[in-house]
């Protein structure tokens, strides 16, 4: 395979998960009789531009009208997104006659707050982000500040998409973004976050190449902790940017040499870790049924869905999982095909164990579901599940 960045040849595996269906794919009732399409997930790792790629990824199949990812749904996500609109404001001096765009404006989670402060904004969803740009310029809407979280992974062309960025920016404009960052998928063994609707899985040496070439220069790197440790990416345009370089954002890179994120070896290994924790999780599965015990989920997310469909799980060790969506409740998990519920169906069957598959809201879940302990029940972190006799 060529890489979708820079053209390499590529042979380096990071991991085979096998085969599965979108995980955003989730069925109604009435699908159950017909086949589901499941597609080889493994990811690969480009040894000229180090960016770590989905091999195959089935685009006609994604992010159809059916797609079920609302933003809103978790407070702290919208607390997160209020918070980083305030920093972006005082940062830089935003005011009613400014203008924002967030690009993957999804339900307006956070272009509501922009709106708040009597901004002008602008959400738009990804396209061919040049062409776009080059039309929201004309229109007088070049950006001030542009936001675009969790949606660099999501892109094909990921080139062509930072690309439109530089063109989109006013002279002193500011771009950035937010993304998972491999450093933490590799430490923390996080393969549930593989998917085929993420094509990327970003370090920072290798969004600065692709930055590079498209024209945008990199001035400062926060770490964030949201989606299990991700980075908040500022930049500029190349040509006409005049922040200087700050120290973090040099101490983000250094750290990614010094780990060996540009080595073989930083990427070996992942495959038998992975194997590990979908091993350990799958036997509490089994000896929890061998002990007559009850085990639901909590979150229709897609981390579980990797997880269920790698693992093999059906409902007979899931009974059911509980979202608080309305638009999966009553549908079926693709793949394992176990229930979608509301929460109400979870106080009502009292499960012994309630294992929590999106982990990284994992403070938010344990003060949400407190009264799982009511009954005796206990919460499970997929990564970590319990020893039972």
């Amino acid at each position: 395979m060529k890489c979708r960045s820079c053209s390499a040849d590529i042979s380096l595996e990071l991991v085979d998960l096998g085969t599965a269906p979108p995980s955003n794919s989730y069925l109604s009732p009435s699908a159950l009789g017909n086949a589901e399409k499941w597609f080889p997930l493994s990811v690969i790792v480009c040894e000229s531009c180090w960016l770590v790629q989905t091999q195959y990824s089935p685009s006609e199949e994604l992010f159809d009208p059916s797609y079920a990812y609302f933003s809103s749904f978790s407070s702290s996500w919208l607390a997160h997104s209020e918070r980083s609109v305030a920093l972006a404001v005082e940062r830089f001096g935003l005011g009613a006659s400014s203008h924002v765009v967030e690009v993957a404006a999804n339900d307006g989670y956070l272009l509501q707050y922009v709106k708040a402060r009597g901004i002008p904004c602008t959400g738009v969803e990804p396209t061919h982000s040049t062409a776009l740009a080059t039309r929201l310029v004309a229109q007088g809407k070049a950006a001030d500040v542009t936001f675009a979280n969790n949606v660099l992974a999501h892109v094909p062309d990921i080139r062509d998409f930072a690309k439109g960025f530089a063109v989109m920016l006013k002279a002193d404009g500011v771009a950035t973004f937010e993304f998972p960052h491999l450093s933490e998928l590799i430490n923390g063994v996080q393969f549930d976050t593989i998917y085929h609707e993420h094509y990327s899985y970003l370090s920072l040496e290798a969004v600065a190449r692709v930055f590079d070439h498209a024209g945008l220069s990199i001035f400062d790197v926060e770490r964030i902790d949201t989606h299990g440790g991700s980075l908040r990416v500022m930049a500029q345009r190349a040509d006409t940017g005049k922040r200087a370089r700050t120290e973090r954002a040099d101490a983000v890179r250094d750290a990614e040499h010094h780990a060996g994120v540009t080595s073989r070896a930083f990427y070996e290994g992942f495959q038998r870790a992975t194997e590990r924790i979908k091993d350990g999780f799958l036997r509490f599965l089994l000896d929890a049924k061998r002990a007559g015990k009850r085990v639901a989920g909590y979150g229709a997310a897609a981390k579980g869905n990797t997880l269920l469909n790698y693992a093999g799980v059906k409902p007979d060790l899931v009974s059911f999982v509980v979202d608080r969506s309305p638009s999966k409740c009553g549908k079926l998990m693709p793949g394992s095909r176990i229930p979608i519920v509301d929460e109400t169906h979870l106080k009502q069957a009292r499960p012994d164990f309630v294992v929590l598959f999106p982990w990284n809201l994992r403070r938010e879940l344990e003060v949400q579901l407190a009264y799982v302990k009511d009954w005796g029940g206990e919460l499970v972190l997929p990564t970590d599940p319990p020893h039972l006799a």
